[in-house]
């Protein structure tokens, strides 16, 4: 775990302005409340409502992201209202809740837009249950998320927008179709509400004050997930996080018990921490939210050892809800979600080949730099989605080891892609017309891969050419894919 965060490749320093960017725009939120006159209730609304501004929105171009964060706060303030006014009627508070998270993980079927839409309607009802907002708070807390959201996007699109000097981003790919129950986001929708409906309940007989950290939980274990062993996965992490930052903050919240100056240091740290480790370690960044979230009980009076404790069995409770949800109601299984991001990524393989080809052979026009983007996110989702097979306490060796090849058989493909594109890029890269040939190969090598049909293994010469060498490690690594992509019974794809 320390290894992942310490040692994991960083291209660029984007996770490193990512995080410091973070803890500007949220230190700037928080200054412009308090300029304001807003109260401590009034400014930690608005430092949250700038950190999920600055965290939850990602869409692929700058505009894109621009017009999703303009559009937080018309969503955030009919939820915080329907929050306050709701609080002195629990029944109706608690079913409100259930219906902004069903609502909040369907919308992911509108791609990074909906889903961030989704966590920040979510947040702030959240927030609102954290604070114990009333009605009458309303006006203040309004003015601190509208005037947070505007100093999260000055710092984001103004003072640092490193992103318009990289290379566009490719847009996450959507997770797998279909129509009604077969659709993901659909199934994801009924299991969070179930989840959360248990958390809900368990976490209230748990605490009348607190309960809402269960509903978080179950939550926050949903995101970003696909399938039954993600969100398994996950949960386990989520909880693990919790342990250890509860006890850091033993021994660094619990001292330091809201005094000012070490207050707002420890919590940089954390803004800093959430956003540099989210993007490698789940358990990381939960470490860095729960110290976080003990930073701000501190400044509100309340923290202590009781609490932390208490933060720990909701947390158990939310995990244990998602954990139910994904097991009982309307299932995901991984198999069936590695199978579909790895016909897509054997799919865009094929498409990346094809389109490197043509340009090779003078095609205006053909440019395979996006396609190699897709298909490395469609990889990481791969990743993502065999992670409960290769994970530690996972007892199936025989599971664990067949998707470890395959995955090490597509990180293969993806380099000999890599290095294809490469060539291509040459300008005085000349076609060869053994390149259709390999081209073709390859076209059948997926097809076969995809339609559960043996691959033929061929013996070919070694190629001086840099571009045939590339395709014919291409057309091994496919031929080597077939056979931990079956299982004995020989089902194409879910054996891993």
């Amino acid at each position: 775990m320390l290894k992942k965060v310490f040692m994991a490749p960083d291209p660029g320093r984007v996770r490193l302005r990512f995080a410091a960017r973070a803890v500007l725009g949220v230190g700037l939120a928080v200054v412009v409340c308090g300029l304001a006159g807003h109260s401590l209730t009034g400014a930690v609304t608005g430092g949250l409502a700038a950190l999920l501004a600055l965290f939850t929105v990602t869409d692929a171009t700058v505009r894109g992201q621009a017009v999703t964060t303009a559009l937080l706060p018309a969503v955030g303030l009919p939820v915080l209202a329907v929050a306050a006014g709701l609080h002195d009627h629990p029944v109706a508070r608690d079913l409100a809740f259930l219906a902004v998270v069903g609502l909040g993980v369907y919308a992911r079927r509108w791609g990074p837009r909906g889903h961030s839409l989704g966590v920040f309607a979510f947040m702030t009802y959240f927030v609102a249950q954290f604070l114990q907002a009333r009605t009458g708070q309303l006006p203040e807390l309004y003015a601190s998320v509208v005037l947070s959201v505007l100093a999260a996007a000055a710092v984001r699109f103004g003072l640092w927008c490193y992103e318009r000097r990289l290379p566009p981003a490719a847009a996450p790919p959507p997770p797998p179709g279909g129509t009604g129950l077969a659709r993901v986001t659909t199934r994801q929708a009924i299991q969070a509400t179930a989840g959360a409906g248990f958390a809900l309940v368990v976490g209230q007989l748990v605490s009348g004050q607190r309960w809402y950290w269960a509903v978080g939980a179950t939550w926050w274990v949903f995101v970003n997930t696909t399938s039954r062993g993600e969100t398994l996965v996950r949960g386990f992490r989520r909880v693990l996080g919790t342990v250890i930052g509860i006890g850091l903050a033993l021994f660094v919240a619990v001292p330091v018990h809201g005094d000012a100056v070490p207050t707002v240091l420890i919590v940089a740290v954390s803004v800093f921490g959430i956003f540099y480790t989210a993007a490698v370690s789940y358990t990381w960044m939960m470490l860095w939210v729960t110290l976080l979230a003990a930073m701000l009980y501190g400044l509100l009076g309340v923290l202590g050892p009781g609490l932390l404790a208490l933060r720990l069995v909701e947390t158990g409770v939310g995990a244990l809800g998602a954990a139910l949800a994904v097991a009982l109601v309307l299932p995901v299984t991984t198999h069936s979600v590695t199978d579909a991001w790895i016909q897509r990524a054997l799919h865009c393989v094929h498409a990346c080949t094809a389109e490197t080809a043509a340009r090779l052979a003078g095609a205006e026009g053909a440019d395979p730099a996006p396609k190699v983007a897709e298909l490395e996110q469609l990889l990481a989702r791969v990743r993502l989605s065999v992670a409960p097979l290769v994970h530690p306490l996972n007892p199936m060796r025989g599971r664990k080891r067949r998707a470890r090849r395959v995955l090490a058989l597509l990180d293969d493909c993806a380099r000999e892609i890599r290095g294809l594109v490469a060539v291509a890029a040459d300008p005085e890269a000349s076609h060869d017309a053994r390149l259709a040939a390999a081209c073709r190969r390859v076209e059948v090598a997926v097809e076969a891969l995809t339609g559960g049909r043996d691959i033929a293994v061929r013996t070919v010469p070694a190629a001086t050419e840099p571009a045939l060498a590339h395709l014919h490690g291409l057309e091994r690594a496919l031929a080597e894919l077939a056979a931990p992509l079956r299982t004995p019974s020989g089902s194409p794809l879910v054996g891993a």
